[in-house]
């Protein structure tokens, strides 16, 4: 499977040097390069060749990954002095493992398509661990033929690569992926100080909501009954009601004497909601008023849905609301 494969792989920190060791040991040759040497000891003792710039690397490589921590870095890497693109050789693929902006990401696809290169945007999730373990997210944007073609070198590296789309459209998953994770991270973190400083243990309180609804789904499997579909009505829980379980937290909250300042904002949105008159539709009916100013409209074919959940063993069904 290896053989005859020279893999290029560029940034040796946290993520990159745990998932450049993971394809070597799947048996490529391994050409490295990081802005310090000693970050490829591991790597060079186990056989790989050391590259001094990003454009030898391109030289030697026929496929090459970059996994460095800013945009500015990517692009310093792939279109600087001595950059990727001054050594890429014509059909080879250049995949971006960072986490991304679009707008640089579709910069260097197009200055390598003028070179008769491939550059895919393939941000990843996993976290430390999974780059070692190989338990990561592989999202991959551009030519799906250099995808199909790479596929073995992506599996080598984690345990679900996937195609996503068109150039770029890796990096919009990731950042959606990840400003989801944050702001949930953010509103958790107003509602467990609100039970705290109500008298309770916080162990406590975990295992109690680890049992409800929310507790027992998949994040983004709220997504399924009504947003996904664009279908509120009949509601599986009324906006009127939700509207009432959220002014009780909010009114909490400052009963204690505790900041909710993303509580709060949702209770905005909400109350907006109700103002509309949809007090007797889904509570996610609220999801609405951002669809409108963004000027989107969200409905997804039923069937088409349902195809993509009979092929995602990760979905779990969610239980009713209330």
């Amino acid at each position: 499977m290896a053989k005859g494969v020279i893999v290029g792989f560029i940034g040796l920190g946290t993520m990159g040097g745990k998932i450049a060791a993971n394809i070597q040991t799947a048996g490529y040759e391994v050409v490295v390069h990081d802005l310090h040497r000693q970050s490829a000891s591991h790597h060079l003792q186990a056989g790989a060749q050391w590259a001094d710039t990003p454009r030898a690397v391109a030289e030697k490589s026929d496929v090459i990954f970059t996994s460095l921590p800013e945009p500015a870095d990517v692009e310093r890497v792939a279109l600087g002095a001595d950059g990727l693109i001054e050594g890429i050789k014509q059909g080879a693929a250049y995949f971006d493992l960072s986490t991304n902006s679009q707008s640089v990401v579709k910069k260097i696809h197009d200055a390598f398509a003028a070179k008769g290169a491939h550059m895919l945007d393939a941000p990843v999730s996993g976290g430390p661990s999974g780059a070692a373990s190989r338990k990561m997210a592989i999202w991959v944007g551009g030519d799906k033929a250099t995808f199909d073609k790479h596929k073995a070198v992506l599996d080598a590296m984690g345990d679900r690569p996937a195609y996503i789309g068109p150039i770029g459209t890796a990096t919009v998953a990731k950042l959606v992926h990840n400003m989801s994770s944050y702001a949930v991270t953010c509103a958790l973190a107003e509602t467990f100080t609100m039970a705290v400083k109500a008298g309770m243990d916080p162990v406590t309180v975990w295992e109690a909501v680890r049992q409800g609804v929310a507790g027992r789904r998949l994040t983004f499997d709220g997504l399924l009954d009504q947003f996904l579909v664009g279908q509120y009505d009949p509601p599986a829980f009324a906006l009127k009601l939700a509207t009432k379980d959220v002014a009780l937290a909010t009114a909490l909250g400052r009963e204690l004497g505790v900041p909710m300042r993303v509580s709060n904002l949702t209770l905005e949105e909400m109350t907006e909601a109700l103002g509309r008159g949809w007090g007797e539709r889904d509570s996610r009916s609220a999801m609405l008023l951002q669809q409108e100013r963004a000027g989107v409209k969200i409905a997804v074919e039923a069937a088409r849905l349902a195809r993509s959940l009979a092929a995602d063993t990760t979905v779990a069904t969610e239980p009713k609301r209330g």
